[in-house]
């Protein structure tokens, strides 16, 4: 009761949308003469269902009493002349226009969602969409997994100044306190296992030349800046099978489909 008593004095003071009762709707409730709507009060549950109330005699009581407090309140404020307050009914007004705002991006989003499961239902992906989808994900992984680590620096110069301190016998690790990434340079450098299609191609190119246990001799360049990349160890890389990798390959062909119609759509729209 205490924590639905905060919910109502929340409803009490926020603004909110009153909706008209139509001609052959009954309303809820009638405060002097003035109607509120069953759409209004749905509104007021609605709020409530969100914050984890459920349907009970107490909740329907409780906003049929927040309703006829604001509405005896809102007919009290107009007899004073409140609304007629340029100040006060240019705050209102853009409060409403605010709310109105709001409900039209509802309305339109219910709209596309229907717009977009018939269209996806209409555009049906096939197996053979997908399966050549998994061999295509399958090629460009490879056939390895590989255990990295790597430093990262800005400069070209300081790269090859590490690579140098490898050489004569620098440990890796202490020298990864030195990199730029801060996800890796405290644990050795250490990026865990990844295959060729989880990084950048000139980073996955140089990490599959290297066998266990060798490092670059040289610089690695990437949009990031420049790698030094020390492979651990390799294993072969264990692919999902089709059927487990399904439903996320359908997901990732249904997302591809919507994102080439909105392009195409976009292309001959007029946008200004």
């Amino acid at each position: 009761m205490k924590a639905l008593s905060r919910w109502t004095f929340a409803l009490v003071l926020g603004a909110t949308l009153s909706l008209a009762t139509s001609a052959t709707e009954k309303p809820f409730v009638t405060v002097n003469g003035k109607p509120v709507s069953q759409a209004d009060a749905d509104l007021y549950i609605g709020q409530a269902h969100a914050q984890g109330f459920s349907d009970s005699p107490q909740l329907s009581d409780h906003v049929r009493d927040e309703l006829i407090r604001r509405e005896v309140l809102f007919q009290q404020a107009q007899k004073t002349g409140f609304d007629r307050n340029p100040e006060i009914a240019a705050r209102a007004e853009a409060a409403r226009q605010k709310i109105l705002v709001q409900a039209q991006a509802t309305w339109e989003i219910e709209i596309v969602r229907a717009y977009m499961q018939d269209f996806l239902k209409k555009n049906p992906i096939s197996d053979d969409q997908l399966r050549a989808m998994y061999n295509e994900m399958k090629s460009k992984g490879g056939s390895t997994e590989y255990k990295v680590r790597h430093i990262l620096v800005k400069d070209e110069g300081e790269a090859k100044s590490l690579i140098a301190k490898l050489n004569k016998g620098a440990s890796f690790g202490e020298l990864a306190k030195e990199s730029i990434d801060s996800d890796s340079r405290y644990n050795g450098g250490d990026l865990g296992w990844i295959t060729s299609s989880k990084v950048v191609k000139p980073f996955a190119d140089a990490v599959s030349h290297l066998h266990k246990g060798e490092y670059t001799q040289t610089p690695v360049k990437t949009g990031y800046g420049f790698h030094v990349i020390e492979v651990d160890d390799t294993r072969p890389l264990q692919v999902p099978s089709f059927e487990e990798m399904k439903p996320m390959l359908y997901q990732q062909a249904q997302a591809d489909l919507v994102d080439r119609m909105v392009k195409n759509l976009r292309a001959k729209a007029t946008i200004q």
